[in-house]
């Protein structure tokens, strides 16, 4: 198992091109189980996360080949149940039951697993599925369901903490070759959704409103091979623009999509950083004067959960006091315990963060909790006086591609040790 030592104290500048999203990429990937005809996904990020999903595709039936970035899949016989192994090391594996149902009308895929930020049920896609005429049964860890005739329906994804991203990609997979149309109410905006419902279009699918609460889908009889381009990851680029705002003199993100960022540059720039973007590329500089936040994590597009931890190792050193809620999954406070051991003055009152910045944090053993509390113990060791052994970095791994070689690249001072 490998761990992570950041050396604290060394100031980022230059370019880092970010890798294609980890969100989408899963999705599309399970998108490819719909036709027999070959697929090509190209910008794939080289992800623990992506491995799985091309592990289970395998496992599956599908011929899959993968070489810089690029996958081929051909999913001409396929079989219908997921093995557990890996099924639990990932929660997006649920995410094989649409196309599956779609294709095949059955699925078999055990209850998955993922990061530990709190419970993340899947109740709404399974209320999805049940709504196109699917029977649904969980029974000894497994998820099982049968739908001899999908039909077209109206499908509600909402819940109390707002539209779930992988439920609305999974309704919408099933939903394609559905008879009738489909119409999803209460779905999720966020880009990671078009972009499934752009591969999907260009396999034949007859989708509008991707994108906007409200998606409607013309079901068809096939779908055929189609060569897609996963979009930029806005978390992975969020993170490097936070990394840029904790240590950076100048730091570009590229091969980014800027419109999908504002809801973490709006922050950034509120607090005093100089933020411009240009093309496919936001470049961070440091302002006259750091200040305090408030931020609230809501559904796209406004401030994503996933940039929550990254945000509070910024704030932990911003004079004054910054207050961060957490409306999304409201247990997903893990990493604040292990700020505090660096120093952080963080009062956590329930779904609340109250942070009180300090001049200075230190470096410290920590351990990481889940994916994005990893990045956030990475980026508080950059400004932290000595050495922060991060471990547990299996996490990291999991939605970050080489994000050590990386920020090292941009000058930072990080090593990873095998134990």
């Amino acid at each position: 198992m490998d761990k992570i030592l950041v050396h604290g104290g060394h100031r980022l500048s230059g370019s880092v091109k970010i890798s294609g999203s980890k969100n989408s990429a899963l999705p599309i990937l399970a998108a490819t189980l719909l036709t027999r005809e070959s697929c090509t996904i190209s910008r794939v990020p080289d992800l623990s996360d992506i491995h799985y999903m091309l592990t289970i595709l395998s496992e599956l039936g599908c011929e899959v080949e993968r070489a810089s970035g690029m996958v081929q899949i051909k999913a001409e016989k396929i079989k219908t149940q997921a093995p557990y192994e890996i099924v639990r090391k990932m929660r997006a594996s649920v995410c094989i039951l649409g196309p599956l149902l779609g294709r095949e009308h059955e699925a078999t895929v055990s209850l998955p697993g993922g990061c530990v930020i709190g419970d993340r049920p899947i109740d709404l896609h399974l209320q999805g599925f049940e709504a196109l005429g699917a029977a649904v049964r969980v029974s000894g860890g497994n998820v099982k369901i049968l739908a001899p005739n999908l039909r077209g329906a109206m499908v509600s994804m909402r819940s109390k903490f707002g539209s779930t991203v992988l439920g609305t990609g999974n309704v919408m997979m099933a939903a394609v070759l559905a008879d009738g149309t489909t119409v999803i109410d209460g779905a999720a905006e966020e880009p990671e959704v078009v972009d499934l419902a752009n591969f999907l279009i260009a396999m034949g699918a007859k989708i509008e409103g991707a994108g906007t609460r409200k998606i409607t889908i013309e079901g068809v009889k096939e779908l055929h091979g189609a060569e897609h381009e996963v979009i930029p990851d806005r978390i992975e680029a969020g993170t490097f623009l936070v990394a840029g705002a904790i240590s950076g003199t100048e730091v570009t993100v590229s091969r980014v999509t800027p419109a999908h960022l504002t809801a973490v540059t709006g922050p950034l720039s509120e607090a005093g950083f100089d933020i411009k973007p240009n093309g496919n590329q936001i470049t961070i500089r440091p302002g006259t004067k750091r200040s305090a936040l408030k931020l609230d994590t809501v559904p796209y597009p406004g401030f994503p959960t996933d940039m929550q931890a990254q945000m509070c190792a910024l704030l932990a050193t911003t004079e004054g006091i910054s207050v961060v809620t957490e409306n999304v999954f409201p247990q997903r406070f893990m990493h604040i315990a292990e700020l505090k051991r660096m120093g952080a003055s963080i009062d956590l009152q329930g779904s609340t963060a109250v942070i009180r910045g300090v001049s200075q944090l230190s470096g410290a053993p920590v351990m990481a909790s889940d994916l994005r509390a990893s990045a956030a113990l990475v980026l508080a060791g950059l400004q932290a006086d000595g050495v922060t052994e991060v471990n547990r970095v299996y996490h990291i791994d999991r939605g970050y591609e080489s994000i050590d070689e990386k920020l090292n690249e941009l000058g930072a001072r990080i090593e990873r040790v095998k134990t």
